[in-house]
């Protein structure tokens, strides 16, 4: 199914001003991509998918020369707001508005699950890296967002959650690079389905590739609590995270 990339623009950009106290999954998904990284110490760092700027801000803090782009002008707006980076690019991780070989770290966090083509959104990445540089990029696998799901099939047999690539096909999309990577999983804990779903709003995750879904009555909702599989009172969400380091040659 082709992405409406303007429809994901309007989505994440309705959500700029509200990113920040919604990005616990964000803020995981970093932290473990930087685990991963190593002793990798880049002069020049793409932010690709850079939402409202904080891992800009922190490539930043640490002396890079860093470029952060977006596909939501709104976000890049609030991106540069927040003084996260030395310059900013709207555009399209599929279609870089960059020339080659321009930096040693193109970093890109929970975007490319937005992209039509993952081996595309991937080549654009390692076209613009330098030589011996380092492509580091996160997304979500298959069966994420499982308890969301599980509620909604209690009240109607339409698609609530986008679906995502299998690790399979992830792996496919990455042969003929010399990458390292693996899947883990991160559960976040709400105190109501209410809460689990403004999560995903805050941060502009509601675009539905299949079409638009009819609002939520409050009917809806306390149905939607009911069929919520719960853990200690709690209403988890599961997300299951890729995590990919690319070795430019």
């Amino acid at each position: 199914m082709t992405v409406n990339k303007q429809a994901v623009a309007a989505a994440f950009g309705r959500a700029a001003q509200s990113y920040a106290q919604h990005d616990e999954l964000q803020r995981q998904s970093a932290d473990l991509l930087l685990s991963h990284l190593g002793n990798s110490a880049p002069t020049s760092v793409l932010d690709a998918g850079c939402g409202p700027g904080a891992i800009s801000r922190y490539w930043r803090a640490q002396g890079c020369d860093v470029t952060a782009l977006d596909l939501s002008p709104l976000m890049l707006a609030q991106a540069r707001h927040e003084n996260s980076a030395h310059r900013y690019l709207l555009g399209d991780i599929e279609a870089l508005p960059v020339a080659e070989q321009q930096f040693s770290l193109v970093w890109s966090n929970l975007a490319v699950q937005w992209c039509d083509d993952l081996r595309q959104a991937i080549g654009e990445m390692y076209r613009v890296t330098k030589p011996g540089g380092v492509i580091a990029f996160t997304t979500l696998v298959a069966a994420s967002l499982p308890e969301l799901n599980q509620a909604w099939r209690a009240l109607d047999d339409r698609p609530h959650a986008n679906r995502f690539l299998s690790q399979q096909q992830i792996e496919q999309a990455l042969q003929g690079w010399r990458w390292r990577g693996a899947v883990e999983s991160k559960t976040l804990f709400f105190d109501n389905s209410t809460a689990a779903l403004r999560s995903l709003k805050g941060i502009g995750a509601t675009h539905l590739h299949a079409g638009r879904q009819q609002g939520l009555t409050r009917g809806k909702l306390q149905r939607l609590q009911q069929a919520w599989p719960q853990q200690q009172g709690k209403c988890p969400l599961t997300y299951h995270l890729f995590w990919g380091v690319i070795s430019r040659d």
